[in-house]
């Protein structure tokens, strides 16, 4: 197991910085590019190992995918040219691969085995798998197929209406995409807004949806066109040097062409709630995405309450929330964040561990937690449990401690973000 050992207490962050591609459009770029006819030409992709699990996976079905650095070329022949993979299709770590293929490969016209590591294995896969039963698929797995290992007999699936069970972005568009691959119109009703890529992205590559509210509908048996596409910074990594930059005292950070889409840029209201001198502003639009530069320094911040819907705007960046919170005045609390139990790991233990190792004034609860912020915190050993934004928060936080902090298995920082270290020495 690898580690890195960090020092303490850094003078100042300065700089600016552009963050890697956003990891949920780099996914599915790859998705509806391998599913078009035609080659698209995907710039600043995001070359994380989670992504390059949904490229091996269209690999292994016969997509030609050139790569060049942070650009890929994808040479689509159309979703009847795909052919069955000869082995089981390794998701690795990655949830958006597994929930977004399940509804890709339940259509498919032949039979495909699929499983990922032993922390995807442990997340559950029921909340699309038995929607997509409803269609028709057949789909056999652990637990009546509600973990991975999964099988795929791929089938001619029907189109119907769906009434989302959980908030989720990756089963709204694993049935978006078994909806475009099925008879007849799919209609997924959202129990709550989520990130709406993939509703924002399918109109470049030429398919028709509607959107009525929190109803989105999509026809069967169209065909994708290629469409060139350039990934923007994903805002979920930039959050990391954010909050680094408003707890750390003598900072002012740029971080540019960041991806500000409103239904993922709650970390932004979330800092300006505890009063983080923060501004940005959106210089340009890639597609119906909004594009822009975020600047932050060093701000006294206030304990606050963070719930309800802001929660899905902010779900991947309350890990590094938390870190900000033990820096602010006063009390703050996390709640109906119950989703983060079923992440890469639990990360509501995580986050209370890891930060209590640090002497952090911390309490779990079960959808969530209470942090009472004003206390030095120490350095110490933490460990990362095999999840980038736990070891990422854990690298955050020795800006800040006492001591020097050492992160253990440090290279499940990859899956998200390969140059941070070298990013976060660049602001030093």
């Amino acid at each position: 197991m690898s580690e890195v050992t960090l020092e303490s207490k850094t003078k100042g962050l300065s700089g600016e910085v552009r963050v890697p591609g956003d990891k949920s459009i780099s996914h599915r770029a790859v998705i509806f590019s391998s599913l078009a006819e035609g080659t698209s030409t995907i710039t600043n992709f995001l070359t994380g190992e989670d992504c390059f699990r949904t490229v091996e996976a269209f690999r292994q079905m016969g997509v030609n995918i050139e790569e060049e650095g942070s650009t890929l070329k994808i040479h689509g022949q159309g979703v009847q040219k795909l052919t069955a993979p000869t082995q089981p299709i390794n998701f690795g770590n990655s949830g958006t691969t597994a929930r977004l293929m399940s509804g890709v490969l339940s259509a498919l016209p032949f039979f495909t085995t699929a499983y990922g590591d032993e922390s995807l294995s442990k997340r559950p896969m029921d909340r699309v798998v038995l929607p997509l039963k409803e269609m028709g698929a057949v789909i056999h797995g652990r637990n009546s197929s509600s973990f991975l290992p999964l099988a795929f007999s791929g089938t001619t699936l029907r189109g119907m209406r769906h009434e989302l069970k959980v908030r989720s972005a990756q089963v709204k568009s694993a049935l978006l995409l078994a909806g475009l691959l099925s008879e007849g119109d799919t209609t997924v009703v959202e129990k709550g807004v989520t990130r709406d890529h993939t509703e924002k992205l399918l109109p470049q590559y030429g398919v028709d949806l509607e959107v009525k509210g929190s109803e989105i509908t999509i026809s069967g048996g169209q065909a994708l066109s290629a469409s060139d596409l350039q990934v923007p910074g994903d805002i979920s990594s930039a959050a990391f040097f954010m909050v680094a930059a408003a707890i750390t005292p003598g900072s002012e950070v740029t971080i540019r062409d960041v991806g500000l889409n409103e239904t993922r840029n709650g970390i932004v209201t979330a800092l300006e709630r505890m009063g983080a001198s923060i501004d940005y502003d959106i210089h340009t639009y890639i597609g119906d995405e909004p594009v822009g530069d975020v600047r932050v320094s060093t701000s006294t911040l206030e304990g606050v309450t963070i719930e309800g819907e802001l929660i899905a705007n902010l779900i991947d960046e309350i890990p590094i929330l938390a870190l900000a919170a033990t820096q602010a005045e006063g009390e703050t609390v996390i709640k109906d964040a119950e989703e983060l139990r079923v992440k890469e790991t639990d990360r509501i233990y995580a986050v209370v561990e890891n930060l209590k190792r640090l002497g952090a004034d911390i309490e779990a609860r079960d959808d969530g937690m209470v942090i009472k912020g004003g206390r030095a915190l120490n350095g110490g050993v933490l460990d990362s449990f095999g999840d980038h934004r736990i070891g990422m928060m854990a690298a955050i936080a020795s800006l800040v401690t006492e001591g020097p902090v050492t992160i253990l298995d440090k290279e499940c920082i990859n899956i998200s973000y390969p140059p941070f270290f070298e990013h976060l020495d660049q602001l030093r």
